[in-house]
């Protein structure tokens, strides 16, 4: 097999895991992102706006004691972008039907909340296959230090997520039992 058909026939997988986990519900999943978040004050922090069945930051990302901005993605192969957020703003429908702030200021992200299909103990996630978050970490870890935490539910985890030369990997990853250790290598 190929990496692409690994890939999508892990993505297959995984949206059928993490559909379960959802449906067993996300516990303090949210409350141990913030805790995690907390040295973290003061940076720009993006997170998402949860899709499907996706584990939820924005309870985390309200919480935050710093600027706060959401993905809006502006092109097919290009980094994304990142909209001020704060809870209450006025959301419209973006690309994918992912909601974004309708107005607001363009940040730049120093830690990222990262959505994931799947993880591994080296940090690698395997995403919906459009290659955002890679092309973004890549284009901001050049400019400066930025920390990548995934957001998961642990039954999400995999033994290997199949890779590329082009997958930028997590810098750690927080599930509803807190937070999980990755491996160096």
């Amino acid at each position: 097999m190929t990496v692409i058909a690994d890939k999508t026939e892990a993505r297959r997988a995984a949206f059928a895991a993490r559909a379960a986990a959802h449906a067993a519900g996300q516990g303090q999943a949210a409350q141990l992102l913030t805790d995690w978040l907390a040295p973290h004050r003061g940076r720009v922090l993006a997170g998402y706006m949860a899709m499907r069945t996706e584990i939820d930051p924005t309870p985390a990302m309200a919480a935050h004691d710093g600027p706060v901005c959401v993905p809006v993605i502006v092109a097919a192969g290009q980094p994304l972008r990142f909209r001020q957020w704060s809870p209450g703003c006025r959301m419209v429908a973006g690309t994918f039907g992912a909601l974004v702030p309708e107005e607001g200021a363009w940040l730049e992200p120093e830690v990222l909340i990262v959505p994931l299909l799947s993880f591994d103990r080296r940090g690698f996630r395997l995403g919906y296959g459009g290659g955002f978050y890679d092309r973004t970490l890549e284009a901001l870890r050049a400019r400066h230090p930025v920390l990548a935490v995934g957001f998961a539910f642990a039954a999400q985890e995999t033994p290997e997520v199949p890779t590329e030369p082009t997958d930028q990997p997590l810098d750690a990853l927080i599930t509803e039992n807190g937070p999980f250790p990755l491996s160096s290598s």
